[in-house]
């Protein structure tokens, strides 16, 4: 069964990129002083329900601030990679140009040798995106390469095995026994690809402003405590 079934559809999340970037565009032609604003990275172990915590967030975020904010991951990356009109529609509105877009089209294609190359350049969009602010940032390890950004604020989000095997058998609609092996396996890929092209340990507390056990906080919960965090700050 794909990982694509936990995943929330993009469609949501493009609408959402598309009124940032013509804001950003606005504010870019406006003498007035730019404000500083916000982005939020959540780290989280593999069957954690680290996507309905972000889409809960970004609610939270736009009601409190009243602006439009983005749910960032890989596949809305893929997304815009995929129309070239609508990525120079987004990426020439964050004050880019078109060697950014160059380099953003050229990350999905075959002429990418290796998974270091096409992460370095992934690397490059995402702190470009998150300097922005505005921005929920799900995994890709964001919360380690936006470190020294001073408008990010990083979270992580934990489980018992127990946990994780039932919310993943539950939204992939698999059996249990199917959901372990998934969790073990995704969750070993995952601290690879961080040691392999971080050279660091995403369980590392220290990265994270604050950690939530997701067996003991649910969705809500989550998202609001992260919510009154960062506007408190």
């Amino acid at each position: 069964m794909p990982e694509k079934l936990l995943i929330p559809s993009v469609d949501m999340r493009l609408g959402s990129l598309l009124e940032f970037s013509r804001r950003r565009e606005m504010e870019a032609s406006s003498p007035h002083e730019h404000k500083t604003r916000r982005t939020i990275t959540i780290s989280r172990e593999f069957g954690c329900e680290a996507y309905p915590v972000a889409e809960r967030l970004r609610e939270t975020m736009e009601k409190k601030s009243g602006e439009t904010w983005v749910l960032l991951d890989k596949g809305l990356l893929e997304e815009v990679a995929r129309d070239h009109d609508l990525s120079a529609k987004v990426m020439n509105s964050l004050g880019e140009k078109s060697r950014f877009l160059d380099e953003i089209l050229a990350t999905f294609s075959s002429r990418w040798k290796s998974e270091k190359d096409y992460y370095r350049v992934l690397c490059r969009h995402l702190i470009s995106l998150a300097g922005q602010g505005n921005v929920i940032i799900v995994g890709r390890g964001s919360s380690i390469i936006t470190q020294r950004l001073k408008n990010c604020f990083h979270f992580r989000m934990f489980a018992s095995q127990g946990f994780k095997v039932r919310s993943i058998a539950r939204r992939m609609g698999i059996e249990a026994e199917e959901a372990e092996r998934i969790i073990v396996q995704r969750q070993r890929q995952r601290d690879n690809f961080i040691r392999d092209f971080l050279d660091r340990d995403a369980q590392d507390l220290s990265f994270y402003h604050l950690v939530f056990n997701n067996d003991k906080n649910d969705v809500a919960t989550i998202a609001r405590t992260i919510a009154e965090y960062v506007t408190a700050r």
